[in-house]
């Protein structure tokens, strides 16, 4: 989480609930902003919650948000065992 966030976290997301927000924004890929996708999830998370798992995707680098605020998926986990077996990336 970014040093800018100092926010009490009330709740946690469980592990089930960010794979669930990985997989719908993989598949859906740049076409809803954060509250459109929030509003589309399969199942009902707390926003705040939901903004926690944004946070932690965004900082693992694993998504991006365009300037229309957008979220994209970003990850690529082929590409990046490639780096790593060239020794490009450093663990």
């Amino acid at each position: 989480m970014k040093s800018s966030q100092k926010t009490q976290v009330l709740h946690y997301p469980r592990l089930d609930t960010v794979l669930m927000v990985e997989d719908f924004i993989r598949k859906h890929s740049g076409e809803y902003t954060k509250t459109a996708l929030w509003q589309k999830l399969p199942k009902r998370v707390m926003y705040q919650t939901f903004s926690l798992i944004i946070s932690y995707l965004d900082d693992s680098a694993k998504i991006s948000i365009d300037k229309e605020g957008k979220i994209g998926w970003t990850y690529d986990p082929q590409l990046v065992k490639k780096f790593l077996a060239r020794g490009v990336v450093a663990r």
